[in-house]
């Protein structure tokens, strides 16, 4: 009887060894294939629009605060300024965040649980994302995260100092991120619902947090109060377009539902918002009842999900947006997600990224979008051979920012935006503003088609060009191939005698 029951439990040790090593495996080979686009995966827009913060380095900037222009910044003078220095960048931030997500998440799970919420930070898109594309939420995460570990420490540990730093992170992460104000918010918002710690709200400590905060933030403040408060205005009331008003469209909120499925996978979506619901009906929807550290946990995943859900209805929410909100939320799912669930995540993950690979590598599916990695390189390229047919002229483009932004990384001299034609043209107004210096001058307007239907001519002009250009000459397009496919397209204008109006 002993040892069929000792057979039993060595049978059982050996098939939950076996499930441990196929996980480690999976996300093992997760991780090795972020590790390999590093190396093959082109500039995103993104990569090289945040690198132009880096090149011209400020205060802070038109659209955002300038934190991940200074991580550029650093890396590319020690490393160079490469495209693979940009992801290494990213990459290395990433790394970072994890761990200090590991420690934070030691202060509320031990042994599995633990394991549990890495494996499912690790099988996230939203890691890829941090990992491999320069935006303000690859700094903006990792400040989040090790806000909440000094804060803890402060909060639950009783260490005063870490008061001080908390503040301190609390505004680098501001200074990456306008949303990163849910960290003071959420903080405010627990020590008023936790009567065991609302005193703390009275304590010094706690006020020397708000002044570090309000010291290291202030570079933003004096940037936007030397140009008219401008950034924070395009992040508020220029989201609502005057001429239509507010109005509820559903298609923005399915829209967010869609892409937070694809960012955090859904067997870990559908798992935090379940539980989070059980946690809270248990108490009866009562919060202020529950345990002081799940309050905590809460106060930093609520109130930036149910706010950006809400503004969902009126405005499209960018699939980034949220995910500094589910650093907490895993830690709350790993602790009751059923092992077998995070299995089926891993496995889910492991597909998506072997898709990702495909596509990254062989571009079976082209993107009609300029939000794209591919063909940036070839466009700089002839580009460059178009300006020694046409000599002495400056290059624009007039797609936002992604065009200029990429040539401006991958070509010498500087590539103008659409601020040429009198649109808004985001950094792009405020670097290398002064255009009475093109008076006169020649130009060649790079204009992408990412929706195009043929490889010939448009056979029309942007009427913005000559109300700004004495003539304007359509050129051959440019044609990007992939596999003897046409899978980008960008128009070309030759425009004669610049004039400012």
């Amino acid at each position: 009887m002993i040892k069929t029951m000792q057979s039993k439990t060595n049978a059982f040790q050996y098939f939950s060894d076996k499930k441990e090593q196929q996980l480690t495996g999976i996300i093992t080979s997760v991780i090795i294939l972020r590790f390999l686009f590093i190396f093959i995966m082109g500039p995103m827009p993104q990569d090289a629009y945040y690198f132009f913060y880096s090149q011209h380095p400020a205060l802070s900037y038109f659209d955002h605060p300038p934190m991940i222009a200074y991580l550029l910044y650093a890396f590319s003078f020690v490393l160079g300024k490469e495209i693979m220095v940009i992801k290494f960048a990213d990459s290395c931030t990433t790394l970072l965040s994890v761990y200090l997500f590991y420690q934070l998440g030691k202060c509320f799970l031990t042994g599995q649980q633990l394991n549990k919420a890495l494996l499912l930070l690790l099988s996230t898109l939203m890691v890829t994302i941090l990992s491999l594309v320069s935006t303000p939420d690859t700094p903006l995460v990792l400040c989040w995260i090790f806000s909440l570990y000094l804060l803890y420490q402060a909060i639950f540990r009783n260490r005063s100092l870490y008061w001080i730093w908390s503040g301190i992170v609390m505004g680098l992460a501001f200074d990456s991120k306008y949303t990163a104000i849910f960290l003071p918010a959420g903080l405010i918002l627990f020590l008023l619902l936790s009567a065991t710690h609302r005193r703390m709200l009275l304590s010094g400590w706690f006020w020397l947090s708000v002044i570090s905060f309000l010291i290291v933030v202030s570079p933003v403040f004096i940037w936007n109060a030397q140009h008219h408060f401008a950034s924070f205005q395009f992040q508020g009331t220029s989201r609502v377009n005057p001429a239509t008003g507010i109005h509820i469209q559903l298609k923005y909120f399915f829209g967010l539902i869609g892409h937070q499925l694809l960012v955090v996978m859904p067997v870990l979506l559908i798992a935090i918002l379940y539980y989070t619901y059980r946690i809270i009906k248990k108490h009866r929807f009562n919060v202020i009842q529950l345990a002081p550290e799940t309050l905590f946990l809460l106060c930093f995943f609520l109130p930036m999900v149910c706010g950006f859900t809400l503004i969902s209805f009126f405005c499209w929410v960018k699939l980034n947006w949220l995910m500094p909100a589910y650093i907490t939320g895993i830690i709350l799912a790993a602790i009751y997600l059923p092992k077998q669930w995070v299995a089926y995540q891993l496995y889910f993950s492991l597909l998506v990224h072997l898709l990702l690979a495909v596509e990254i590598i062989f571009y079976p599916f082209p993107v009609r979008s300029d939000d794209t990695w591919y063909g940036w390189q070839d466009l700089a390229a002839q580009v460059g051979h178009l300006k020694k047919v046409y000599p002495k002229t400056f290059v624009f483009s007039a797609d936002g920012y992604k065009t200029a932004a990429e040539l401006n990384l991958l070509m010498d001299g500087f590539t103008y935006s659409q601020n040429v034609i009198g649109e808004n043209a985001l950094e792009f107004d405020y670097v290398n503003a002064d255009l009475s210096i093109l008076k006169g001058k020649n130009a060649l307007f790079i204009d992408s088609d990412p929706r195009f239907n043929n490889e010939g001519k448009s056979g029309q002009t942007n009427a913005s060009l000559l109300h700004y250009f004495k003539s304007v000459k359509e050129l051959e397009p440019i044609l990007i191939r992939k596999n003897d496919m046409v899978v980008r397209k960008f128009l070309v204008y030759y425009c004669t005698s610049y004039a400012l109006h």
